[in-house]
């Protein structure tokens, strides 16, 4: 009897105690305001812009400008109606929508003077959202877990890394040594080869010299008899008139040979004699005069190589009808077959073409020795074992040089991508050299991180670069939030594309939408765990979400 009496007087405490923190407002006030809605005094508007009796707060009319004195009705335009929302999360909306037959909060107090059967939802409501706060939270546990795992793994990428520029250093120091053992097997072997093929050398050059000479000979020859030919009077002078009643040198089709034209071929002179015929005025006329006596080629005279035409100034375009002559003119407008060029370029040096050099090459340095008529020259024994020998050791050191410089290579590619900026803990270090991708309707679109973004169509080849891997530009605070890839392909009249990557939270590294919200800008989204965060523990209000305003 004694313990229920005491029951009973802890329970008249309690609801004392509850009655006494009761605190009474306005419908559609918050309770952070409710200490500036006093009844028992005058309402002050909230902007300073009035004063009002209490009695007109909530009467319907709009008072104050800046409609504070209505928060429970729709009387004001610009007035705020607060939800309570009891279990769930408090809402401000505009005091327009009071009575207006829309459930706005979930706890129906919105709609205390309408006939919509708006009921309280806010348990649900609060509950469902409960349920979304816990399953972000462990998610985003999750993700910070995996981000603590590819922070280990960034670590462990760069400590490789340096281990292996290190291992690198050492094979290159030796690398070095040996290419440096190489090069001077090599020199002395091409000292010896040298030495062994320069009584050839004399042979080529003596060969080279009655090739030349066999061939100004034959070219001589073949001036001659044409200057024979066009020198129709036989006074040994070739004048303008004789070339004008030659329909080769009519160059633009028209039917007539011009002054114009036979001076052209004349080096603008008036006339020529044998000897100037052969040094100058034949390399500008023998191409024409060739192609015109293909079928007719005196006895002597061996056919010419074929070569580029010279072009008049002013040269008008060739009739259609004509075009079939020049059939065997390629594209650049040359003459396919083998070219004389000293024949069209009258300050051309046959000599200039090559040295001794060009049959075998006995440079200081890495060039080759080389014969390119072998079939011609033979080697003694003791020779050509002097020259293979120096080619293998051309060869051993080319392999040692190329090792050196794959190695130097490979430390400064390691060396560049230690110094990207892959987060302030290394956690987007193992994104490198993977790409992901992500398809719409007509496209497929693939991220390589730190290097890459491309468009593919899904019905065709090919791809379109959107740009390259450039910079973070995330804000101050969250940095590592946005990439952007620049220096795209461009747009047909417009911008080099570009691509922004938004990072958000996720447990797997994923590609999971493209956008295109302006021309030749695009947008990806990508979650990765890279960007999580370690989640804060809900307090007991948060897991409760019990709401304590009345």
């Amino acid at each position: 009897m004694k313990c229920l009496l005491v029951l009973l007087f802890m329970k008249t405490i309690c609801e004392s105690t509850s009655n006494a923190a009761e605190v009474l407002r306005p419908r559609g006030v918050s309770l952070s305001l409710a200490s500036l809605y006093d009844a028992s005094k005058e309402f002050h508007c909230l902007d300073g812009s009035g004063m009002v009796p209490f009695k007109y707060v909530n009467d319907d009319y709009c008072d104050c400008q800046d409609g504070s004195d209505e928060p429970g009705t729709s009387a004001c335009p610009n007035g705020s109606f607060h939800c309570t929302n009891a279990g769930h999360i408090p809402l401000n909306i505009p005091s327009s929508r009071v009575n207006d037959g829309v459930c706005d909060c979930c706890d129906a107090s919105d709609e205390y003077n309408s006939n919509s059967g708006c009921v309280n939802t806010c348990r649900e409501l609060g509950r469902a959202a409960r349920e979304e706060a816990r399953r972000a939270q462990e998610e985003q546990a999750r993700g910070y877990q995996l981000k603590v795992n590819m922070i280990q793994e960034g670590v462990n990428i760069i400590k490789n890394k340096k281990s292996k520029i290190e291992e690198l250093r050492s094979s290159l120091a030796e690398a070095e040594g040996e290419r440096g053992e190489k090069e001077a097997v090599k020199n002395e072997a091409e000292e010896k080869e040298k030495a062994a093929l320069e009584k050839y050398r004399v042979i080529m050059e003596e060969k080279d010299a009655a090739k030349r000479a066999e061939e100004q000979a034959k070219e001589e020859q073949e001036a001659r008899e044409a200057f024979a030919h066009l020198d129709s009077d036989a006074d040994g002078i070739l004048v303008v008139d004789e070339l004008i009643s030659r329909s080769m040198f009519d160059t633009n089709r028209d039917g007539q040979v011009t002054p114009e034209e036979a001076k052209f071929y004349l080096r603008e002179e008036e006339s020529v004699n044998l000897e100037t015929f052969i040094s100058t005025t034949w390399k500008m006329m023998r191409p024409v005069y060739m192609m015109d006596h293909r079928s007719f080629i005196p006895p002597t005279m061996t056919p010419p190589a074929e070569e580029e035409i010279p072009t008049p100034p002013e040269e008008e375009p060739m009739p259609e009808e004509e075009e079939e002559e020049y059939d065997d003119m390629d594209e650049e407008g040359e003459i396919e077959g083998d070219e004389d060029i000293e024949e069209l370029d009258p300050d051309h040096d046959p000599e200039d073409e090559g040295d001794d050099d060009d049959d075998y090459s006995m440079g200081d340095g890495d060039e080759e020795v080389e014969a390119t008529e072998t079939d011609e020259i033979k080697y003694d024994d003791e020779t050509q074992q002097l020259v293979d020998a120096a080619e293998a050791a051309r060869s051993t050191f080319t392999e040692s040089d190329k090792r050196v410089r794959d190695i130097t290579r490979e430390i400064k590619h390691i060396e560049d991508t230690l110094n990207i900026d892959f987060g302030p803990e290394e956690e987007f270090r193992i994104l490198e050299g993977r790409c992901f991708e992500y398809t719409d309707r007509e496209y497929t679109y693939k991220l390589c991180p730190f290097d890459k973004a491309v468009q593919k169509p899904r019905s065709g080849h090919g791809e379109t670069r959107l740009g390259q891997w450039g910079l973070w530009t995330g804000e101050e605070d969250k940095k590592y939030s946005s990439m952007k890839y620049t220096d795209g392909q461009g747009c047909w009249n417009g911008p080099n594309r570009s691509a922004e990557v938004r990072l958000l939270c996720g447990v797997e590294n994923k590609l999971v939408a493209v956008s295109e919200p302006n021309r030749c800008e695009y947008q990806f989204v990508f979650q990765t765990p890279a960007v999580c965060f370690k989640p804060e523990p809900l307090s007991e209000e948060e897991i409760e979400h019990t709401h304590t305003e009345l």
